[in-house]
């Protein structure tokens, strides 16, 4: 939208240069008037950097006619609310229909009237104003709850690292090792950010196992296994079904983050690709990180050693493309590994998660 001090842009398009003058005298006392003597270069001026505010577009032209500027305008999503007003000799009622099912907003006919014209220009400026306005504030609203549900899906993931995990800082690290690891596959941004976003919720289970059984610093025996091993369903169960798109990709990682490639993960023994790819990319950030990290039952592994055991597993509990993208992006895992290191002590990363958005 133009700053308040700034006048509104109006583009007129006509192949006639008296109608040109006569429309540019009347306008440019309250706007900044802009010209195009054909359909081309209306485009082009529409498609700049500086689009008008508003066009009023003739209809009978050499080259594109009105119709079809109006038709490509309102096929571009950044310039398809730019309010048309068709000005024209044409005065049928197919003709005014035509204009109005293209997307026009009004239709002035000539000779001209500046009264009415004024009158249409302020009008549909005005709607458009406001409609602008509207907008930004929904966004503004979306992107305010938007937060909100990621904060919400951060924290219960940061809730569940506190039962086993001092600082919490493992589901910062992988998160961004998941969300690397997609890009590197040749996910698109829209998925790499969903993972990334609702990968913190992965172990969200862990709440309803007791923290003998987390903390214990042996093996687990028979029954203490069986309760481990429902951590997933009862992750899956705390996040519950929805249509919410980031929301069912927290449940499908919480379900599937233990599944192997070879179908002795658990709780579903699912193999290969009849594992979600997201429950396989956060297998492989989880366990990497687990491997370099200080566990009840274990002491934290070198990165080289971590790297045997991940290439040990490769085809059996990872997937290997997935693994050949893990490797690809290997020395940005690393910096993040640095970055959110546990010494450091909890660190929150919701600015971050904002800035994903």
């Amino acid at each position: 939208m133009a700053p308040l001090h700034a006048k509104q842009t109006i583009l007129v398009v006509d192949d006639t240069a008296e109608n040109l003058d006569l429309l540019s005298e009347i306008l440019s006392a309250d706007y900044r008037v802009r010209v195009a003597t054909n359909g081309e270069k209306a485009l082009r001026i529409i498609y700049s950097d500086e689009p008008p505010d508003l066009v009023l577009l003739d209809i009978m032209m050499p080259g594109l006619s009105g119709y079809e500027v109006c038709r490509r305008l309102k096929a571009n999503p950044d310039r398809r609310r730019i309010p048309v007003i068709f000005v024209t000799a044409m005065t049928s009622v197919d003709d005014e229909r035509q204009g109005l099912e293209i997307g026009a907003v009004d239709y002035i006919t000539k000779p001209f009237s500046p009264p009415i014209i004024m009158a249409r220009v302020r009008t549909h400026l005005a709607l458009y104003d406001q409609t602008r306005e509207l907008e930004r504030m929904v966004r503004q609203r979306t992107e305010e709850l938007c937060i909100t549900r990621h904060q919400v899906i951060y924290r219960l993931g940061r809730a569940a690292e506190f039962k086993d995990n001092e600082t919490g800082n493992h589901v910062v690290r992988m998160a961004h090792y998941a969300r690397l690891i997609a890009g590197a596959h040749g996910m698109g941004k829209e998925a790499t950010e969903m993972i990334f976003c609702a990968a913190p919720m992965h172990d969200v289970g862990k709440i309803g196992v007791p923290d003998a059984i987390l903390l214990k610093p042996g093996k687990l025996d028979a029954g203490e296994w069986a309760l481990m091993e429902r951590h997933p369903i009862m992750g899956a169960e705390i996040i519950g079904q929805h249509d919410n798109s980031l929301l069912e990709t927290a449940r499908i990682i919480a379900l599937t983050h233990h599944e192997r490639w070879d179908g002795r993960g658990y709780p579903q023994r699912l193999t290969g690709k009849d594992i979600p790819i997201e429950g396989r990319i956060v297998t492989i950030a989880d366990v990497f990180d687990a491997l370099i990290s200080v566990r009840s039952y274990k002491p934290a592994y070198s990165v080289e050693e971590s790297l045997e055991i991940m290439d040990a597993e490769d085809g059996r509990q990872f997937d290997p493309d997935l693994m050949q993208a893990f490797r690809k992006v290997l020395p940005e895992i690393l910096r993040i590994k640095e970055n959110y290191a546990d010494e450091y002590g909890a660190l929150a990363d919701l600015e971050m998660l904002k800035i994903s958005l």
